[in-house]
């Protein structure tokens, strides 16, 4: 049975909190007003998701209104159309790019046309609320606070963090993702993917090239190399990051507003590491083999799956986009390997074996471990083939 989606925030409800125990009044004072408007979001979400149509479909025309810090949008100014010219508002002008930049990296890369694959238009709205912390998407529309000055940013201010929340919509438009546990965190997961890939893309940076932060630009802008998350060393994006890295801690909270509908945003760093190895491991740009392989298995996927079955499933797509046993496919289980997701497709002595590469390494010494691997790979699809030939032979005889 589906549930009802909240809306979707950048940050979630344990930085806000951390940000409540700031010296800072403002920026306490700023955290609080943002959970209490979130919370009263999340009330017309669930009334809005009842009777909403489908988007008019747009070829992901661009708008974007000024809330001029109220929190309405009925009442939001028109900033920027698609065919206008620019604003004088920088905050205006990086949305509008920013919602270019990831409608164009579905198009170009996925052959995807918008959010919704039908074209649907993108609507922003900035400045919303006073000082409000976040960023989201509600199924609708994507809105952007100006943040708090200190510790949040203006949220307009982050490629990444914009992507992240659009790709919201690409997974209600596909897999649906349930926003609770595992698959709530697999619905995280998939969204920081996104937009760590659209930042890849629009600076054609390499998997090893790329930083594989989230929001480091709007988190506490004035101190450098932090940011909200990190997918290649979850735990380690700021002082006091709760996330896992591995199923050995995975996180186990209530499945309310409070617990983060069951620490979504906690775990999500499990299934974000497994995507980083899986792309250092593979090499080149993370956009071309490892983003397909998510991207087909996101299509693929069902609303309740858990970690194992969306692995499975990338499993399954390499294996049928790059072949059997082939590097891509190694890449792929050994990054689930490390991060302690088995997979029901592959024998777990087979799953134990795993390169020198998947340990932070990358480059040559990669290349013997993986090659072990895919011939291990390549074997027992050999072996299973032979088997299905024997079953067809037998019922042929009968």
């Amino acid at each position: 049975m589906s549930r009802t989606r909240p809306i979707n925030c950048i940050i979630p409800p344990y930085i806000l909190e951390k940000l409540m125990e700031s010296d800072d009044r403002d920026v306490r004072q700023a955290a609080l007003a943002t959970l209490l408007t979130t919370a009263r979001l999340r009330g017309e979400r669930a009334v809005r998701a009842r009777s909403a149509a489908a988007a008019a479909p747009g070829n992901g025309r661009r708008t974007i209104f000024d809330c001029e810090q109220a929190e309405s949008f009925t009442n939001a100014v028109l900033a920027r159309s698609e065919d206008g010219p620019a604003s004088l508002d920088e905050s205006v002008n990086r949305a509008f790019d920013s919602l270019g930049l990831t409608r164009d990296f579905f198009k170009e890369v996925f052959q995807r046309n918008s959010i919704d694959g039908r074209g649907m238009r993108l609507d922003g709205f900035v400045h919303y609320g006073f000082m409000y912390d976040n960023a989201f998407w509600d199924g609708q529309r994507m809105v952007f606070g100006d943040g708090d000055g200190d510790s949040v940013g203006d949220l307009t201010g982050s490629l990444d963090v914009i992507a992240h929340e659009l790709a919201h919509g690409v997974t209600e438009f596909t897999s649906g993702f349930e926003y609770h546990k595992q698959s709530g965190a697999l619905n995280e997961s998939m969204s920081d993917v996104f937009g760590s890939l659209v930042k890849q893309w629009s600076l054609k940076q390499t998997a090893e090239e790329a930083d594989w932060l989230i929001g480091a630009d709007v988190w506490t802008p004035a101190i450098e190399g932090d940011a909200l998350r990190s997918l290649k060393a979850p735990g380690t994006a700021f002082s006091g990051d709760p996330q896992p890295d591995r199923m050995s801690k995975f996180v186990h909270m209530p499945d309310t507003y409070s617990g983060d509908w069951g620490a979504v945003h906690y775990n999500s760093g499990i299934p974000n590491k497994a995507f980083y190895l899986a792309s250092v491991g593979i090499g080149g740009f993370a956009w071309e083999a490892a983003g397909t392989i998510w991207y087909e298995a996101l299509k693929a996927s069902t609303a309740e799956d858990q970690f194992q079955d969306f692995a499975d499933t990338t499993f399954q797509k390499a294996g049928q986009l790059f072949g059997a046993g082939s590097p891509e496919q190694s890449a792929v289980l050994a990054g689930w390997q490390e991060v302690e997701v088995s997979l029901r497709s592959v024998p777990s002595g087979l799953a134990r074996a795993r390169s020198h590469a998947f340990n932070g390494h990358s480059g040559v010494g990669r290349e013997d471990g993986t090659a072990a691997l895919a011939r291990q790979i390549g074997a027992l699809s050999d072996k299973v083939t032979g088997l299905a030939k024997e079953v067809a032979k037998l019922k042929g005889a009968r």
